[in-house]
């Protein structure tokens, strides 16, 4: 978990970690510093029972989310202090943290999806006899 990891380099059990996000701003003002800079890209899931009109308004709420965070970040930093596990909250200004994660909305191919299925099944990462999805059957166009 990400706060796992926070105590981990702090205890010195590990010497490195990858973290994003509140977490990166706590090591950051403890003294460690970023070594790689990477990306992520996540999925969202949703039950076949949703809705895709309410999929969409969740979208475009979190677009107007970012939107606000991008033009007045200063005013809402102050919530990180409630997401940070409390042993950290006297070690940090919060007010010192980035604006977080930031959503890129790009549609997710069929050619993304096929790769990272291969990619899955390389590493075995599920058992081979779950029956695998279409690009079609798995993501909402």
């Amino acid at each position: 978990m990400p706060y796992d990891r926070v105590d981990a380099l702090l205890s010195g059990d590990v010497s490195a970690a990858a973290i994003w996000n509140a977490p990166s701003y706590i090591v950051e003002q403890l003294g460690f510093r970023k070594i790689v800079d990477s990306t992520f890209m996540a999925g969202f899931m949703f039950g076949a029972q949703t809705e895709p009109d309410d999929v969409e308004r969740y979208f475009k709420a979190l677009r107007r989310a970012q939107m606000e965070l991008d033009l007045a970040a200063e005013r809402y930093k102050h919530y990180y202090a409630k997401e940070i596990p409390a042993r950290y909250t006297e070690l940090v200004d919060v007010r010192a943290f980035g604006p977080g994660e930031r959503i890129v909305f790009l549609p997710y191919t069929e050619e993304m999806y096929e790769r990272s299925q291969e990619w899955m099944q390389a590493r075995d990462l599920f058992p081979t006899n779950e029956t695998r999805l279409t690009y079609g059957e798995a993501v909402l166009v």
